[in-house]
């Protein structure tokens, strides 16, 4: 069992939508709604949890809607380090239609202060203290600058501990520049962070590449269900997960985060680690919710991922 810290800077209250289909100007009436504490780093920690790890989250959390994520806290074990701050953490709607299509609608956030801010990178080498890898996952909420959040990124490369970023946009084009142990995209975040006109597959291969070439261990490229290519030290590999019946895509890439640092920390083979986190991925596509929610279903899906090495010189 590895200790994990996560941070979450922007969590969210996400209320999924579920609809035959959208119909947009018109009256739609709803099959269901399923509100989920969500948020990037807290995704991956439920996963993580549930395949045996111990996790601290951290963050900045809205004081004046709490209770949903303390409730999570509490019903998942995990060690709440969040850092309160005035407001109301975010809300995200969801429409998840029957044919897998999942529109989003996110809210702003709470503004956080630099006095918070400053709190979080305080606690940062107590936070950090004994865990095993540290996965910073998600966008950034108002009042924290791409530049604090690169030094962020710095201060934990200077603790010494493995750290897996997920996030996009210009967030990603810093922690890029800070070289993280893993970094999680898919094609059109790696693409756009990479200044990439051409998004081709080769495109990104090569960017990948680059990546690996000035520091960052793993490139992790999630590409939907065209699968998962994995760019690591003596690993060079593509993943295809078995056709599945699409319920919400919400979670999936913080499904494959997951399951591939549990992989990693607990030291297996590479295409065991890709074949199980392919799999994860799939079964959180069939399901609303974080987490692995079916152990047999989770075996029968490992058992139809094909993994397959990429021919790329290293």
């Amino acid at each position: 069992m590895a200790r994990i810290l996560t941070l979450t800077l922007n969590p969210a209250l996400d209320l999924t939508v579920s609809l035959d289909s959208l119909t947009l100007g018109a009256v739609n009436r709803s099959l269901g709604l399923t509100r989920h504490a969500a948020g990037k780093g807290l995704n991956v920690a439920q996963v993580l949890t549930d395949l045996g790890h111990s996790l601290t989250v951290s963050g900045f959390l809205g004081a004046d809607n709490v209770e949903p994520f303390e409730a999570l806290f509490a019903a998942r074990g995990l060690h709440d380090a969040f850092i309160r701050v005035p407001g109301e953490t975010r809300s995200n709607i969801k429409l998840s239609e029957h044919d897998g299509r999942v529109t989003d609608l996110n809210g702003p956030g709470v503004e956080v202060s630099e006095a918070h801010q400053a709190a979080l990178l305080e606690q940062l080498e107590q936070l950090v203290a004994g865990q095993d890898a540290v996965v910073v996952a998600g966008s950034l909420p108002r009042g924290v600058s791409v530049s604090w959040f690169a030094e962020l990124l710095r201060r934990l490369n200077a603790l010494g501990v493995p750290v897996a970023l997920d996030t996009s946009g210009e967030a990603l084009r810093a922690g890029l520049a800070a070289t993280p142990w893993l970094v999680k995209p898919n094609d059109e975040e790696l693409a756009e962070a990479c200044d990439l006109h051409d998004a081709s597959l080769a495109a990104l291969s090569e960017a990948a590449k680059r990546l690996r070439a000035k520091g960052v261990a793993h490139v992790l490229l999630s590409r939907g269900a065209a699968g998962v290519n994995w760019y690591g030290p003596n690993v060079a590999l593509q993943a295809l997960p078995p056709q599945v019946q699409v319920v919400s895509t919400v979670g999936a890439g913080d499904s494959l985060l997951a399951a591939t640092l549990h992989g990693l920390l607990n030291g297996w083979p590479a295409e065991q680690t890709l074949s199980l986190a392919t799999a994860v991925a799939a079964q959180a596509v069939t399901q609303l919710g974080f987490g692995i929610q079916d152990r047999e279903q989770l075996a029968r899906l490992q058992a139809g991922v094909t993994v397959t090495p990429l021919a790329l010189e290293q």
